[in-house]
């Protein structure tokens, strides 16, 4: 591994690149989805904390927290632009959306720490004192902050401006119980007094509430607003199947429930038009509903064999680095003594039928490992990926426009989490070893992250470009850069500091 001429010190090529369609590939592996050429450069290994490493809404910055500092960096050059320090370990940090202010959530002391930008020099600290503190968000205008305080008494929302304060009751304490439209005008709030459900609708520039409503629920999950704004989701908890949709102004547009008496929703998205909406259940199915009528028009399951030739089954497989005599060194060094993660893999089209490895859940624990743990819908509305829990190292790809299943990509680890490129079809999977992978249209990849010690991928992160990805292990941070034809997709710049 070797940085090209062109090339900053601190950016290194990686030369394991590996196809789907059967062996390995050069790093100059050309196909119509991944660009002209599909070349991958890692930047050195960053300290991080808490996995807190976030892009900024410009794609300007990146900000990575190491205990009690906060360090921001220039997205293209890596160089630190502002080292900022809190007054304890960080748990929590959050942009603000046009990207000028940053806060810091510390929980354990009940406070959020403000950072400027443009004037470093200028701070804000909020205390919410015994209240205490469990969550912290920005409003969509980046100039006031929603925390809500322990126990879900209350949220308290902090201008930044005027240095006023308002406070909205009756939270409740749920899976998702906070969701603006994308526009930014509107806050839906899920609240529980009287032992019952209820959802409050307020307008984000004064605060005012514009609609209060119940919700025919036992206990309510979460909320969620369709992307255009129109349409609110709201589901029940896992002992009872019921999705609810209801319209800007309160009135139930639809209920869906798909069967009774068993465990029931454990998933939900939005499709980035709001045409769709998936539903990932305990029964291991993702039903898709439809934005004119609320009907169900289709259903995915995901079984344990893949029968239909129709449908591609990509298996990691290890591959053997060839033995060299003559150069073998004892000890082995640091790196090719680690765990079996640093072992370079490849993808295998198999033949089907395929059976996938399953997970028999335990009937005595609450929390079963079944079920449709997580979902997503890439950015052109085309395709949707689907995990099992009951089958974990397996991402289910499905195409959206034909309704059926297009791919299936086996790991030889549980899989971690996947996202979605922002600016077309291709999703990166980790599996919380020592490589990434990518999936598109044309096929996948399995990419080794270079470097000493075994670096071991537990989340990514995408830049809004597409451009470049950040890879995120316990203690430390990464970019992966994907390189066109018209180059890196960065502006080299010179090596940054450890921090």
């Amino acid at each position: 591994m070797h940085a090209s001429a062109r090339s900053p010190d601190w950016l290194r090529r990686s030369s394991s690149v590996t196809s789907g369609r059967g062996g390995a590939v050069a790093a100059g592996w050309v196909s119509r989805s991944w660009g002209p050429a599909a070349a991958m450069n890692f930047s050195e290994a960053f300290k991080l904390s808490s996995l807190l490493c976030k892009f900024s809404p410009d794609g300007k910055y990146l900000a990575s927290c190491v205990q009690y500092r906060l360090v921001v960096r220039d997205a293209n050059t890596l160089q630190i632009c502002q080292l900022y320090t809190c007054l304890d370990q960080i748990q929590h940090i959050e942009w603000s959306a046009d990207s000028l202010f940053i806060l810091c959530a510390l929980y354990k002391r009940g406070l959020v720490q403000v950072w400027s930008l443009e004037q470093p020099e200028w701070h804000c600290k909020i205390d919410e004192g015994s209240a205490g503190l469990v969550a912290s968000c920005w409003s969509p205008d980046g100039r006031h902050i929603l925390n809500t305080t322990e126990f879900h008494l209350r949220i308290t929302v902090w201008s930044l401006c005027t240095k006023s304060v308002s406070y909205i009751k009756y939270p409740k304490a749920c899976q998702q119980g906070i969701t603006f439209t994308r526009d930014g005008r509107y806050l839906a709030l899920a609240e529980r007094r009287d032992c019952k459900d209820y959802v409050s609708i307020l307008v984000c520039s004064d605060w005012q509430l514009l609609r209060h409503f119940d919700t025919d629920t036992q206990d309510l999950a979460g909320i969620e607003w369709a992307p255009n704004g129109c349409v609110l989701a709201a589901w029940d908890s896992c002992l009872e199947y019921k999705i609810l949709l209801y319209s800007l102004d309160g009135r139930l547009l639809s209920a869906f429930c798909a069967y009774e008496w068993s465990l029931g929703i454990k998933s939900v998205a939005w499709s980035p038009s709001s045409q769709f909406l998936a539903v990932g259940s305990y029964d291991g199915k993702v039903r898709i509903l439809n934005h004119v009528t609320w009907k169900m028009i289709t259903e995915f399951g995901h079984p344990a064999t893949i029968n239909n030739p129709k449908i591609v089954v990509y298996k990691e497989a290890e591959k053997s680095p060839p033995l060299v005599l003559g150069r073998l060194a004892f000890p082995p060094p640091r790196a090719a003594a680690g765990p079996l993660s640093s072992t370079e893999s490849e993808y295998e089209v198999a033949s089907v039928p395929v059976s996938l490895q399953t997970l028999k859940p335990a009937a005595d624990r609450a929390n079963p490992r079944i079920g449709i743990g997580a979902l997503a819908f890439s950015p052109d509305n085309c395709f949707l990926a689907t995990r099992s829990d009951s089958v974990p190292t397996a991402v289910w790809i499905w195409d959206i426009q034909k309704l059926r299943l297009l791919a299936v990509l086996e790991q030889l680890s549980a899989v971690r989490c996947f996202q979605w490129d922002p600016r077309q079809a291709r999703l990166a999977i980790c599996t919380g070893g020592g490589k990434v992978y990518l999936w598109s249209p044309a096929g996948c990849v399995s990419v080794q992250v270079p470097g000493e010690g075994d670096f071991q991928v537990l989340s990514v992160c995408w830049h809004l470009s597409g451009d470049s990805l950040a890879l995120l292990s316990k203690d430390h941070f990464c970019l992966c850069f994907l390189e066109t034809e018209q180059g890196v997709g960065t502006a080299f710049g010179q090596r940054g500091d450890h921090t």
